[in-house]
């Protein structure tokens, strides 16, 4: 059988469908618009381009951890993290349309009265606000960052119309890209937010709402995979951990341009990503859920577990969901 196939969303459970209805009304209860929701135009919220905010944090980017980045005067680590920022923001906001292409193409096979068609279209609907929001951010700092690197960037209309026939991928690659997004951002607010407040106030929004869609993918990958056939289950357990490490790739790696602009050692933007230890916590560290999802869903085997080894998104599974990343080290 071709992975293809829709979901028969008829013998879905009543819980899951519960949890639906609450995503969808709380999506309309409680949702942000880019333009009501942001003072744009507040004095504190004026992007000056020379704010010492912009030096990337060592204990959350994996460049602002290197010893190059750290060494290099005041005025330079502000203008490379500004750039950085500003295209991870433009990265944010290319991924969300490969998920709205992904999921319309998915939504439109649905039969009527399917649970997940109200919410995948709420959910789009607060992915193009998130796409305008992090775009008026992007011009409002003023670098001219590329975003997506460029084989991605050129496959992403094909990598979404596929996504939506191939659905458990699809959710699966949702969260690939979603999770390191949203750890990243979670992990700036828990460090004390040092970043211009209009680009705090945008992860605020983006965190909020995206806990909703993280959830959905969750719901939808629990209710469905462990109902495939044995060949769809390895090849879902399989794609876990490469969808994690390619797109962990995709989306927290720069494009090349960004070691040309700012000439970076070919060495140390290996040492970024991911070759140091450092930088390989950090990778690690954005998949702790989705170790736990791969557990629940009973992906995880010796050779899944090895794929993970590999591609070192190993680790911690998360006790909880969103849960801070340990700092203590584990006896062995």
């Amino acid at each position: 059988m071709a992975l293809s196939t829709t979901p028969d969303t008829a013998t879905s459970g009543q819980d899951y469908h519960d949890v639906l209805l609450t995503l969808s009304e709380g999506s309309v209860q409680r949702h942000f618009d880019p333009y009501l929701d942001i003072p744009w135009d507040a004095p504190e919220f004026a992007i000056d381009r020379n704010d010492p905010r912009w030096v990337l944090a060592p204990e959350i980017d994996p460049l602002g951890a290197t010893d190059w980045y750290r060494s290099l005067p005041l005025e330079r680590q502000i203008e490379i993290g500004r750039w950085r920022i500003a295209n991870s923001i433009k990265v944010g906001a290319a991924f969300e349309s490969v998920l709205i292409r992904g999921m319309m193409q998915y939504i439109m096979q649905l039969p009527n009265n399917s649970p997940e068609f109200r919410y995948c279209l709420h959910e789009m609907t607060e992915e193009c606000n998130h796409i305008q929001m992090f775009q008026e951010l992007v011009n409002r700092i003023g670098d001219d960052v590329p975003g997506m690197r460029p084989i991605f960037r050129a496959l992403s209309p094909l990598i979404g119309v596929a996504g939506g026939y191939a659905w458990a991928i699809l959710f699966i690659g949702i969260l690939g890209g979603e999770e390191p997004i949203d750890h990243y951002q979670k992990a700036i607010i828990r460090e004390g937010a040092h970043l211009p407040p209009a680009v705090v106030r945008c992860m605020e929004i983006h965190i909020a709402e995206e806990a909703r869609h993280i959830s959905f993918a969750n719901e939808f990958l629990k209710e469905h995979v462990p109902a495939m056939n044995t060949v769809y289950r390895t090849v879902c357990g399989l794609a876990f951990p490469l969808a994690m490490r390619w797109l962990a790739g995709e989306i927290m790696a720069p494009p090349p341009s960004f070691a040309r602009t700012f000439d970076i050692p070919r060495s140390v933007i290996k040492e970024a990503f991911w070759e140091a230890p450092s930088s390989r916590k950090i990778l690690s560290g954005y998949f702790g859920d989705m170790r736990k999802l791969a557990g629940d869903m009973g992906l995880m085997n010796p050779v899944t577990r090895t794929l993970w080894k590999v591609l070192h998104v190993d680790g911690d599974e998360s006790r909880y969901r969103s849960e801070p990343e340990r700092r203590t080290t584990h006896a062995a």
